[in-house]
């Protein structure tokens, strides 16, 4: 077995030293530079390294080069001015290394902007009068080993001069210059000749370059054109572009950022070429930086597998990679590829538990011993390795463990078939490759217990299954979003109402974050209460409102309510600053119904939320959704909500899930999304109903009684009219002695089943009592309506309360 490192026992700092005396001065000093920053990231627990030197003015330090992770991750600038206070200027006037932790940090202006100032930098000078600045995110800060080994590169470092940095004149066929600031990029003929173009046909944009590139290569190509989001240095990129018939071509950007100096703008120079042109193998360089890359800007842990699988399977032509975090004794694969079973050894198919295998580490004594030491380990073709590593690479197996704040976060596995040499460069991609997953994985890991906490708060904050509506079958669908941890606002509701009414909501809180979230549970609670009071439409929103307003909160909200009376197909519906309803008719016909509407919730006190009639025919759809749907970068609003509407008129309305489904397909997911829909059927029985406004006056309860008899014998009814009378008795005796003011009675009947219903001016609700008397004189009639009753209750209504009983009609 043959481990690198321990075959002869050296030390990291003794092999550090080895490695630096392998880049010769027979090197271009630009590359020279780059291959020793990249020795930062394979021995010591560094994310990023880079070298500042002096101006020609010599008032500040610029960027020369970087290596590692996007320095705007951690607040580093292009340039500092000597005579300012940033570290690298503290570094340069004291000739003495600086090591600062995170409460150092905390005192820097530019860390301070930062979200997380959970790293360490470190400043050392070198010897013509640059800097290097090295970051880790190691808990503990730089370890003696580390300050060590930085020691040892701040030696080797030898800083290109300002006209080195910008030398540009040497460049090669196919080479183009990009001003960073203005878009604008000067190309040569036989670049043109590339991408299909004549010089009277190119306008000079970048824009126009980036239009030809093929859509799923063009978020890789848009992060080398984007400063915010790379460092100083090379980079170098594959993507295909479409030609003027169709098809594909392979080409090679391999370019350099040149940071701005005295006044003058970024510059991204370099060349681009066919990519069958161009050497095979690995670049370590490149390789790692765009591994380092991928790795700032994932989130979960399947993302951070997925990263490291595009990164290396390729560029290796391995067989199988896996990624697996170390969770105690077990190795909990997160990524495999090829992803079936058949692919893996006999033991790792044995432990598919789930989704993923997870095997036992102690089955793996090899793999336990690389952990243990914490090194990336390689074994030839035929090396005697535990069935369960020997099956996974027979031609060469690489094991990485991934090392994270002093302690191994879990282990990456590439596994060849057919017997594979490992080159030096190769080695040294392997090793930073290991260190960059290992902090990625820890990251992605907090990430992902963050982000799952936060769903399922806005899960328990959103309905769990709608109701059962009269007449009527709704669907809903929400879709968090997939960037980050932006989850929050959006939200949906269908609140049954008295009198075969429902209420259909759909809103939108103002941001993507664990505020949103509880703001947005706020205002669901409250529409609801408001809706079962049973305000109208206009008011039930203006309360909502004003709710907010009283919340004192810096978030505002949207929002969509429709009240629906299911009896005549009838409905109003009001608009807070959200999206419109669309509405689809039984022929297919699709319209989105643009009228007046208020602010968004939470933006102005006295606000008017005028109403808008709908009428509904039974077969028609209502749709609700939010921006997310319907709005991206791509799509404005308008052209997503015809899209919407178009998709909504070819669905097949007798299939509402299936409707809200593809209607989903669109959807954009850098935002929540949220999707209501409503089928109206209408009523197979209409309910037959009767009021009675009750006369306070001392025969008040007979004259109840008698409209009662009266209706229901007009109704044809004559079954249990006797427990039907008692209900109405004690109901309307008990309004007319705890309460004042207007007492009014409402009987409805459908499908043998009478309600009967008294609502007053009190808020107060009957109290059943627990416990009564044989000489009470009172307290008896709740009693008796719920022993008369199939079921009873009490509701708010318009700042009093209806108190109501059903009663089967045989």
């Amino acid at each position: 077995m043959v481990s690198e490192g321990a075959a002869e026992r050296r030390t990291r700092t003794l092999r550090a030293e080895l490695a630096l005396k392998t880049l010769t001065t027979d090197l271009d000093p630009r590359e020279r530079l780059r291959r020793v920053l990249e020795q930062a990231l394979v021995f010591t627990s560094v994310t990023l390294a880079a070298v500042y030197s002096p101006s020609e003015s010599g008032d500040e330090l610029h960027l020369a080069e970087s290596a590692g992770l996007p320095r705007t991750l951690y607040g580093l600038r292009d340039s500092y001015p000597l005579s300012g206070g940033s570290p690298a200027a503290d570094a340069h006037r004291s000739g003495r290394p600086l090591w600062h932790g995170p409460e150092e940090l905390g005192r820097w202006t530019d860390a301070r902007r930062l979200p997380s100032q959970e790293f360490s930098l470190g400043v050392l000078p070198l010897r013509d009068d640059g800097c290097l600045v090295a970051v880790t995110e190691n808990p503990g800060g730089f370890g003696s080993e580390d300050r060590e080994y930085l020691g040892l590169l701040a030696e080797a470092v030898v800083c290109p001069s300002p006209a080195e940095a910008q030398d540009t004149e040497a460049l090669p066929a196919s080479s183009f210059s990009l001003a960073m600031d203005t878009g604008q990029v000067e190309v040569d003929d036989e670049m043109l000749e590339l991408f299909g173009l004549s010089p009277d046909d190119f306008d000079g944009k970048v824009e126009t370059l980036l239009s030809m590139t093929v859509p799923e290569d063009l978020p890789s190509l848009m992060s080398a054109v984007e400063p915010d989001h790379m460092s100083v240095g090379d980079r170098e990129l594959e993507f295909r572009i479409l030609g003027p018939s169709g098809g594909q071509k392979w080409l090679r950007l391999r370019a350099r950022l040149l940071p701005g100096i005295e006044g003058r703008p970024a510059r991204l120079v370099g060349t681009v070429s066919e990519a069958s042109k161009l050497r095979t193998g690995v670049n370590d360089v490149a390789r790692v930086q765009r591994l380092a890359t991928a790795l700032a800007t994932v989130g979960t842990v399947r993302d951070v597998g997925r990263a490291v699988v595009t990164a290396l399977r390729k560029p290796l032509q391995a067989d199988r990679i896996a990624l697996a975090e170390l969770e105690g004794d077990r190795l909990v694969v997160t990524v495999l590829d090829p992803p079936e079973p058949e692919a893996w050894p006999e033991l790792w198919r044995t432990e598919w538990r789930s989704e993923w295998p997870d095997a036992p580490v102690r089955a793996m004594p090899t793999l336990a011993a690389a952990l243990s030491e914490g090194r990336s380990a390689i074994w030839p073709a035929g090396a005697p390795l535990e069935p369960a590593l020997a099956e996974v690479g027979p031609g060469g197996l690489a094991v990485l463990p991934l090392p994270a704040g002093g302690r191994m976060a879990g282990a990456c596995l590439i596994g060849w078939d057919t017997p594979h040499d490992f080159g030096p460069d190769e080695r040294t991609l392997l090793t930073a490759a290991a260190a960059l997953t290992g902090q990625a994985l820890v990251r992605a890991h907090a990430f992902d217990a963050e982000h799952e906490l936060i769903g399922m708060l806005q899960r328990s904050l959103l309905p769990r299954r709608l109701p059962r509506l009269p007449g009527a079958v709704a669907v809903a669908r929400y879709l968090p979003t997939t960037a980050g941890l932006e989850v929050g606002g959006d939200w949906y509701d269908v609140i049954p109402l008295p009198g075969n009414h429902v209420a259909l909501v759909i809103g939108d809180v103002q941001g993507h974050n664990a505020s949103a979230a509880t703001l947005m549970g706020q205002m669901r609670t409250a529409l609801r209460a408001y809706a079962i009071e049973g305000h109208p439409p206009d008011v039930v929103v203006s309360h909502a409102n004003r709710l907010l307003m009283d919340l004192e909160t810096d978030l505002f909200a949207t929002c969509c309510y429709v009240d629906v009376d299911m009896e005549e197909g009838s409905a109003w519906y009001v608009r807070a600053g959200h999206l419109p309803p669309v509405l689809r008719h039984p022929d297919g016909r699709t319209e989105i119904l643009e009228s007046d509407g208020g602010p968004p919730l939470g933006v102005v006190t006295q606000a008017d939320f005028p109403m808008s009639p709908l009428r509904l025919q039974p077969g028609s759809i209502v749709a609700l959704t939010t921006d997310g749907l319907v709005e991206s970068v791509e799509v404005d609003i308008e052209d997503g909500l015809n899209r919407l509407a178009s998709e909504l008129a070819a669905s097949d309305p007798a299939h509402l899930g299936l409707v809200a489904d593809g209607l989903l397909t669109s959807a954009n997911r850098s935002d929540d999304v949220a999707l209501l829909l409503m089928r109206y059927d209408g009523l197979a029985t209409r309910p037959l109903r009767e009021s009675w406004t009750v006369w306070r006056v001392p025969e008040a309860v007979r004259h109840a009684r008698r409209f009662t008899r009266r209706t229901l014998r007009t109704w044809g009814v004559s079954d249990n009219l006797d427990a039907v009378l008692l209900v109405v008795s004690e109901l309307v005796t008990n309004a007319l002695v705890h309460t004042d003011g207007q007492v009014r009675m409402d009987l409805t009947l459908i499908n043998h089943r009478l309600r009967v219903a008294v609502a007053d001016n009190s808020p107060r609700s009957p109290i059943k009592p627990t416990s009564i008397g044989w000489e009470a004189t009172g307290g008896r009639g709740i009693l008796l309506v719920e022993a008369m009753s199939a079921a009873w209750g009490t509701v708010p209504v318009s700042g009093g309360k209806q108190v109501w009983s059903e009663v089967l009609l045989e």
